[in-house]
């Protein structure tokens, strides 16, 4: 039954309205999943405060939720192609919920790990963006999609820039334990999405790859030709440097704050800013992936994010050097997604492209145990952060040059493209 309703979904959507209902499920899903994760780590202290657990352990629960984040999206993506994204959405929004909301009640890492790392990051892998992006690549125009994918990301960091200053004002009024429950209730404001992105993508490519005389790929077929391929290699090596930034900032940058002195307020305005800004970078890369070659944005962007944290380094730490930091950062934040969704679907096409996307968000957030990991036991060993930093700024450096070699020419077979 869902694979008669996905081809007049797929046409549906071509119509502007569709297309900004699709678009608004899409990004607002995004928004509350990844909002919430992202200030988890305004809570870190309060954590350690009232566990006693230490730092290093507490980042291990949120080191192994990056971890599973990315190990859940292959996964998801793949059961999302084949039987329709809007059940994935909606177990996930659930764990999410689940997760964040039991969380004030674990006083053991192992209780913070099932909370943080299974259930609430497991929830967002799979209301995340391996599956959205997915959804909207396969319910919007084919010209529009580097816009969409844009879109979305946004939603992303709209979600971070609203949730930090949302749980800054939560725990000054309810204290930190309601005000995580509070975001949990908040991220089913989800649920809508289920049905606006309902369907699968192997429907159409079964019927085109029919159409053609041709057999479409199977899950195992397509893995196997991205793993033989160099550039889907380098774009996930790339990515797995970009989860590294991405978590070390989110859970450690309040930590970094409060070691200069500044008050814990400062933190959480940026990691607001950081989704802030990171709204405009991703609206703009949605723009330029059409207009310039996708590895060299993406190159670009590394090498910015290395130049950024070598002058952070140097420059005093005062609120606002702090402040417009965390703005140069949310500009390259996120905004690496939409050039490498594009390059997926450029390379493989639509029809496994949650699992494809969801393989190369692995690779990005096993970066991200690193950078989440690595940032609190490097602080608990050395009481600075510095060498977190000059390990960010090599890998940023590898990250601008490994992209570059990628071929953005289409290189599967006819039949893998039948979206």
């Amino acid at each position: 039954m869902t694979n008669n309703k996905t081809p007049r979904a797929a046409v549906k959507a071509a119509a502007p309205l569709a297309l900004w209902l699709v678009l608004l499920a899409a990004a607002g899903a995004f928004a509350l999943t990844m909002g919430t994760r992202q200030t988890m780590g305004l809570f870190l202290s309060a954590l350690n405060t009232s566990t006693g657990l230490g730092i290093g352990s507490i980042s291990l629960a949120f080191a192994f939720g990056q971890l599973w984040w990315g190990l859940t999206q292959p996964f998801a993506g793949a059961v999302a192609d084949r039987i329709g994204t809007g059940r994935v959405i909606l177990l996930g929004v659930a764990l999410v919920a689940l997760g964040t909301f039991i969380t004030p009640y674990m006083t053991t890492t192992a209780g913070l790990i099932f909370a943080i790392g299974v259930l609430a990051a497991g929830g967002a892998g799979m209301a995340g963006p391996s599956v959205l992006m997915a959804a909207t690549a396969r319910l919007v125009p084919l010209q529009k999609r580097g816009f969409a994918s844009g879109v979305v990301n946004a939603g992303g960091s709209f979600g971070q820039f609203v949730m930090a200053p949302i749980a800054i004002s939560l725990t000054a009024a309810v204290g930190w334990a309601s005000a995580m429950q509070w975001l949990g209730v908040l991220v089913l404001l989800a649920l809508p999405a289920v049905w606006v992105l309902k369907g699968n993508s192997n429907a159409l490519a079964a019927q085109a790859a029919a159409a053609s005389g041709q057999k479409a790929l199977t899950a195992r077929e397509a893995i196997a030709q991205a793993l033989a391929t160099p550039s889907y290699r380098y774009l996930a090596a790339g990515f797995l440097v970009c989860g590294f930034h991405v978590a070390f900032l989110a859970t450690h940058l309040p930590g970094v704050i409060a070691a200069c002195g500044l008050a814990p307020e400062v933190g959480g305005w940026s990691l607001a800013v950081i989704g802030l800004f990171n709204i405009v970078g991703s609206l703009a890369m949605g723009w330029a992936v059409g207009r310039w070659r996708m590895k060299s944005l993406l190159s670009l962007l590394y090498a910015t994010r290395g130049l950024a944290v070598l002058i952070f380094l140097f420059a005093p730490k005062t609120p606002a050097v702090v402040l417009v930091f965390a703005a140069v950062m949310g500009v390259t934040f996120l905004s690496t997604v939409p050039p490498t969704v594009g390059l997926v679907a450029k390379m493989f096409g639509t029809a496994n492209m949650a699992m494809l996307f969801g393989i190369v968000m692995l690779s990005h957030q096993i970066g991200g145990f690193l950078g989440a990991y690595l940032g609190g036991s490097v602080f608990q060993a050395t009481g600075s952060y510095d060498w977190v930093w000059y390990i960010d700024i090599v890998l940023a450096v590898g990250a601008a040059l490994v992209n570059l070699p990628i071929r953005e020419a289409r290189l599967m077979r006819p039949a893998a493209s039948a979206a």
